[in-house]
């Protein structure tokens, strides 16, 4: 799941597995594809052990990674940020969440039907310009995000 949550920009990519080398095929489609002409993008995501910027440099040369790898700046969400209450701090999990409440309303028998419905679920989402306005409320984030902020003492 890529979103782009302020544009209301998404897009479905169905992998055989979760493995690094799936995630290097997709950080290369938006460096590549979705934003060639950026100078820098910053990707928030999980901290799912698949997630490694290096295994571009299985799936491509060298030089090609590295210019990618040189572009990227991964913001990574707290461990266990997208569990519990408040609201997961992961955007890309809630969207999965509508998907499935609101896309995937049957059984799908085969990858390509699956591909298919997930691209008709997120181009009529990207039609509508879904954004995503995510926030948290102070008291949540200061329970959130404790670890995040200065300690004083007197």
């Amino acid at each position: 799941m890529i979103v782009e949550a302020l544009a209301g920009r998404r897009e479905v990519h169905i992998e055989e597995d979760h493995s690094s080398q799936s995630y290097a095929k997709i950080i290369a489609h938006i460096a590549e594809s979705m934003y060639g002409e950026a100078k820098r993008i910053t990707i928030v995501e999980d901290n799912l052990s698949a997630h490694k910027l290096s295994a571009l440099y299985q799936i491509m040369d060298a030089s090609q990674a590295r210019a990618i790898i040189n572009r990227i700046q991964v913001v990574r969400t707290p461990k266990h940020g997208s569990c519990g209450s408040p609201p997961g701090l992961n955007i890309a999990e809630a969207e999965l969440s509508v998907l499935i409440r609101c896309g995937l309303k049957k059984r799908t028998p085969d990858k390509e039907t699956l591909q298919q419905d997930v691209k008709a679920w997120y181009e009529r989402r990207n039609e509508q310009e879904k954004k995503v306005n995510w926030q948290f409320r102070t008291k949540d984030a200061r329970i959130k995000l404790k670890h995040l902020y200065p300690l004083f003492t007197s």
